[in-house]
């Protein structure tokens, strides 16, 4: 039994002495309070002390290390009672808080007043829906737009005369530069996916309610269309839409020479970032197969050998992942993928994890080439032996406005992008009659002659 419990956060004494006292405690009440009642009140304080400072001592213990399980955010609430005795222990720190999806409801606890339009760059059809958002939202819901800088150094945009009306009201900021926390109310994107990925790599903390209109190539994370942009905008000013929590990952890069630092010697933090789709770590330019260790809350799980693997969100699990043979999830799953790139072994198949859980991803000692590892596409860089990547799910997920709800937006969004199980119909057997009359030794030739025979009569 001992070795069940190794590195559980509560040792086998204070449990039992809490099961016990629970034990006890049902029992008494079951007694019947005629026989004996002053005596089973006594037990019962004795026992309900007991029970206390037991649950003291459990509070008191905690997770060791920097990287406690997250709380999953967007599954229903597990029942906590078993039959007549088993249960949940009623320990706040050991039952996870969370939510049920169809609950998740957009709520303003006041109006909003500030707006981040984030545009698709470089392409010509968007400028008018952005000239016409911007005016109206100035103009009519009377908000403080924020942009970023290069859309405003667009020359495109001098063609609408009107435009330069608006201009001075529009705020301006730089990537990287300038702090977007806590100045932003709500977010609309004008694009494709990779809006949407952008807004999350601005705000790597808390993120504004984001409403994605589809006007990009593929649009899977895009549900509104723009056609009646003030009635849709009016109802979700008004707190009328579901939401979809998207999960992101906590993505940090531990540097051989960094471990045990808070800063290398150059003066730079290690690498945290939140990704929204999926982090990949490859073998890059080199042409040896990619060799690298795989950790599962410290266990050490397998090793990859092959192009590399995907370690993905719900989100990102119908992006690169299902390209490489990986299910497609919805995105208020709590869970994370795990998705080999062309490995060198027929047997492994991407496996999906609990969202709680670390992985820790590490070039294997004795890998003949460094690996990569890129972030949503971005922050390219180089994983050399004894570098360690660790992931798990981050606190702050996406909140994704939805068009119609989480259901409906999903399946409508497989079904006009990836064309999700399209293939032609089987024919129905009575249009069919024709070859119902053939027996097993009928040729095509035979049947051809039949055919020629029925015409010439």
């Amino acid at each position: 039994m001992d070795c069940l419990w190794v590195g559980s956060d509560v040792d086998l004494t204070t449990l039992h002495q809490y099961r016990m006292s629970e034990r006890l405690e049902y029992r008494l009440s079951c007694l019947n309070k005629s026989r004996d009642s002053k005596q089973c009140q006594v037990n019962f304080k004795e026992v309900k002390s007991n029970s206390n400072d037991a649950v003291t001592q459990v509070n008191r213990r905690r997770r060791s290390g920097t990287w406690p399980r997250t709380r999953s955010l967007n599954a229903p609430s597990p029942i906590q009672q078993f039959g007549p005795c088993g249960r949940i222990m009623k320990n706040s720190a050991m039952v996870m808080t969370i939510q049920d999806p169809a609950s998740q409801r957009l709520t303003w606890y006041k109006p909003p007043l500030t707006v981040l339009v984030i545009k698709k760059v470089r392409d010509v059809a968007v400028l008018s829906p952005f000239f016409q958002l911007v005016q109206w939202l100035i103009q009519e819901k009377r908000m403080v737009v924020f942009v970023e800088a290069q859309v405003m150094e667009d020359s495109l945009l001098d063609q609408y005369s009107a435009f330069s009306t608006i201009k001075d009201k529009l705020m301006t900021f730089r990537d990287g530069k300038d702090d977007l926390t806590d100045k932003i109310d709500f977010i609309i994107c004008l694009g494709g996916d990779g809006t949407l990925l952008y807004a999350s790599h601005l705000f790597q903390e808390s993120v504004p309610p984001v409403m994605a209109f589809h006007l990009g190539s593929l649009g899977f994370l895009t549900p509104f269309q723009f056609d009646n942009f003030q009635e849709q905008v009016n109802n979700v000013l008004e707190g009328n839409a579901a939401l979809t929590l998207r999960s992101r990952l906590r993505c940090i890069v531990m540097k051989k020479d960094q471990k045990g630092k808070g800063d290398d010697a150059a003066g730079k933090k290690p690498t945290n970032l939140l990704v929204l789709n999926e982090v990949v770590v490859d073998r890059g330019p080199s042409p040896y197969l990619s060799n690298i260790d795989l950790f599962l809350d410290g266990k050490h799980i397998t090793s990859v050998q092959g192009d590399g693997v995907i370690v993905s969100t719900p989100t990102g699990s119908t992006a690169y992942a299902v390209a490489a043979g990986a299910s497609m999830i919805h995105p208020s799953v709590p869970a994370i993928m795990v998705t080999p790139i062309c490995p060198h072994s027929l047997s492994f198949r991407p496996i999906v994890v609990p969202a709680g859980v670390e992985l820790k991803i590490a070039p294997s000692p004795g890998s003949r080439n460094s690996s990569f590892v890129n972030f949503d596409g971005r922050h390219h860089q180089e994983l050399k032996p004894g570098d360690s990547l660790r992931v798990t799910t981050s606190i702050y997920p996406v909140p994704s406005i939805c068009a119609q709800d989480q259901i409906s937006d999903w399946f409508d969004s497989l079904a006009e992008c990836l064309h999700w199980n399209v293939r032609k119909k089987q024919k129905h057997l009575d249009e069919l009659t024709d070859l119902t009359h053939s027996s097993s030794n009928d040729t095509l030739d035979s049947l051809d002659q039949n055919e020629s025979i029925e015409k010439d009569n």
